[in-house]
């Protein structure tokens, strides 16, 4: 979990993910040498902070991970406004920095009013991003962390990276706030190497009918509708791997699929991810159970897709 707490510390808002990308690129140099198939890396320029990972001559199938976090940006005087959706209560430390340097303070929320702000003991700049100060916690069964969803996500991509022998990786930014990225990432990789099968590598929710320690979570639909025919072939693949899952249905939610889906490309996309509780707080929580059923799992779609 040492790789994971280092995501989970890095400083990577939506529209301001710099640091993660620098990050992730300096891990991906230090360790391609021991991975199975060395990729090739597209990153720069106009890819901005996304990361492209292209494995083997052939790829068909491409798995989607967003690298970005939810958070607040200082607004005028001690005002705050969200970056996506984060949970609001009075009290939560804050970090960040500005021109004057390193800033650690902390969440006020109105009880009337419910307007957000910051308690600290001078103005911030404005257009300052704070985001949830990490405290990663582990447990023989869990870890917790902010910002699990969706570091966690990316945590598995690269473990997939290291015996990945066909296949893209995609490392994507703003998908908390509204996306933006996929679409031109998604063109790219269809008219490149025309794949057009995703995979979505991010964190769902704990529900009443998705458990912690269950296995891995398929969903069958959030906002957004996976094609049947693509999803049922997920499914059929699941159960033919042994590997722990659950199936989720829900109404409400979205990922990197929602703008395949809104692409004007051909893209068949199901989200696979392991459930955790206390959502987009400081206190994200999965379990290592579902942690290791989802590895396992891109693992096994990948070779098979």
């Amino acid at each position: 979990m040492k790789l994971l707490r280092k995501l989970c510390a890095i400083h990577a808002p939506s529209g301001n993910e710099g640091a993660m990308t620098e990050f992730l690129l300096a891990h991906i140099q230090q360790n391609l040498s021991r991975w199975k198939v060395q990729p090739k890396v597209l990153a720069g320029g106009l890819f901005q902070e996304n990361i492209i990972l292209v494995f083997g001559d052939r790829p068909r199938t491409a798995i989607f991970a967003h690298i970005d976090s939810i958070g607040f940006t200082v607004r005028y005087g001690h005002q705050l406004v969200k970056i996506g959706g984060p949970v609001l209560q009075d009290g939560i430390a804050l970090v960040g920095s500005d021109s004057a340097g390193a800033v650690e303070c902390t969440l006020t929320v109105d009880e009337h009013s419910n307007a957000l702000g910051y308690s600290y003991h001078r103005e911030l700049d404005r257009g300052t991003d704070l985001t949830f100060r990490p405290d990663f916690r582990e447990t023989h069964d869990t870890v917790q962390c902010c910002y699990m969803d969706n570091r966690l996500g990316v945590w598995n991509a690269l473990q997939v990276a290291e015996t990945l022998e066909e296949g893209i990786i995609v490392l994507s930014t703003r998908e908390e706030h509204g996306g933006g990225a996929v679409g031109f990432l998604g063109r790219h990789v269809f008219e490149e190497y025309g794949v057009h099968r995703a995979l979505i590598s991010d964190i769902t929710w704990v529900t009443e009918g998705v458990r912690a320690g269950q296995g891995v979570a398929i969903s069958m639909r959030d906002r957004g509708l996976p094609r049947r025919n693509y999803l049922n072939s997920i499914i059929a693949l699941a159960k033919e791997s042994g590997i722990p899952f659950q199936l989720e249905v829900e109404g409400s939610g979205g990922s990197d699929g929602l703008e395949l889906q809104s692409s004007p490309y051909p893209w068949e996309w199901v989200f696979i991810g392991a459930p955790e509780d206390h959502v987009h707080s400081p206190d994200e929580t999965v379990h290592k159970h579902d942690i290791s059923a989802m590895v396992e799992m891109y693992r096994f779609m990948m070779k098979r897709l």
